[in-house]
């Protein structure tokens, strides 16, 4: 069954229902048009994500985007929401707020997509659909620095984002004496390297693919497989519905070619 086969039957499901309840009348209250949509949303007829912006090439700003920002996860999720029949809203919120599940508890948003890497923590307050992208993580330093591997950070400074993956790599494998400076986001990471109060930063690879490409001035020295995949979130045992209508969809989106279009508009190597 599609996603917009499962879309259709719920919503004919609950329209039967609240007819039935109604005696026939017309449902056309608010409470009822939300059941008709077949999925709990936040705000209904709308799919509202919540991601840390700016995170090229995965989340940036962008105006003339229906919902003002695109980027690999948003324009993936664009389409999810399409198919769903869905408009799509976004929420910048810190990524540290999103990982840990508090915004989505909170019901501030429907999901996450915010290059969320799958893990067993994670896992324990969130539910991730089936992955989309796998990734790695990557040391960028100015191109004079001198340095050409983590080992060479003992007694240099190097920054990483608030409760990431990166973060948690350099605290487990940079030298004794390295001083690892957390940041909420890229935004901050990015301007203080280029600023030199910063020495490197060790973040996932595409992130800081990207900054070369702005900058010639900065290289990356080193990539490091950690195995990592990203997902969209959801909160725990919250919207099974949903999750399984973004899971039919992603299948969907890959099958029939659309996926790969959009992945390889950001990316050029082949999606994996």
């Amino acid at each position: 069954m599609s996603a917009r086969q499962l879309r259709n039957g719920l919503a004919a499901l609950a329209a039967a229902t609240l007819l039935a309840a109604c005696g026939g009348g017309e449902a056309d209250t608010p409470a009822a048009e939300g059941e008709a949509s077949g999925f709990d949303l936040v705000s209904d007829g709308t799919l509202t994500a919540c991601s840390d912006v700016p995170y090229p090439p995965f989340e940036v700003e962008d105006t003339s985007a229906p919902s003002g920002y695109s980027g690999f996860d948003i324009d993936l999720l664009q389409a999810i929401a399409d198919d769903l029949g869905l408009e799509l809203a976004v929420e910048d919120v810190s990524f540290d707020a999103l990982q840990s599940g508090t915004v989505l508890a909170a019901g501030q948003c429907d999901l996450g997509a915010s290059a969320i890497t799958i893990t067993e923590e994670r896992q324990a307050n969130l539910d991730f659909a089936e992955p989309y992208y796998d990734s790695l993580q990557s040391l960028l330093v100015p191109a004079d620095s001198g340095i050409e591997s983590i080992e060479d950070l003992e007694g240099m400074t190097v920054g990483v984002q608030q409760g990431t993956t990166g973060k948690s790599y350099t605290e487990e494998n940079a030298p004794e004496g390295t001083e690892i400076v957390e940041y909420p986001s890229d935004g901050e990471l990015w301007p203080a390297l280029q600023a030199g109060q910063i020495d490197a930063i060790l973040q996932d690879l595409p992130v800081n693919v990207v900054h070369t490409q702005d900058d010639e001035g900065f290289v990356i020295v080193e990539e490091y497989a950690t195995d990592e995949s990203y997902g969209f979130a959801l909160s725990k045992d919250g919207n099974p519905e949903l999750l399984d209508a973004i899971n039919e969809s992603l299948a969907g989106l890959r099958e029939d070619g659309t996926y790969q279009e959009i992945y390889d508009s950001y990316f050029a190597t082949d999606a994996s």
